[in-house]
């Protein structure tokens, strides 16, 4: 078991969005905790992520912040429904015009967020102490 220490990331490229895809697997978040400034065309996510890298049951609050958003489209996701818990099953990059394209939230339950960037600009990081999580995150086959 390895010893809980704050983790803070960034992707500036598709190999970079993989550690912060892997990192945020199973992490869950409320609609209400999504916001996007188009103005400022940033998309930030708090979600409550689940510690893979620990090997043990915490979970702790995180930050997701995008930047570089020219456009955001929902899919199955009830923007209305502020309290509505989703999970993160993973982040893609489908590159389009280099370095831009777009960037794909898939939720568990088919809903998706997916965001055009101008380029992949991330930044992940953990914002409060870990706490026991209520279960460990499983996976069908």
């Amino acid at each position: 078991m390895t010893e809980y220490a704050p983790l803070k990331l960034l992707a500036a490229d598709a190999e970079d969005l993989k550690v912060v895809a892997s990192a945020l697997q199973d992490a869950v978040a409320k609609i209400g905790d999504i916001e996007f400034d188009a103005r400022r065309r940033l998309l930030t996510i708090g979600f409550n992520r689940y510690c893979w890298e620990v090997g043990s049951d915490l979970r702790v609050r995180s930050g997701l912040q995008v930047g570089s958003v020219m456009g955001l489209q929902a899919r199955n996701l009830r923007r209305h429904a502020r309290d509505a818990v989703v999970e993160l099953l993973t982040i893609a990059f489908e590159p389009d015009e280099e370095p831009g394209g777009a960037l794909i939230l898939s939720f568990s339950g088919g809903g998706d967020l997916r965001a055009r960037v101008e380029c992949v600009d991330l930044v992940l990081a953990d914002v409060s102490a870990p706490w026991p999580a209520r279960r460990t995150p499983t996976h069908d086959l």
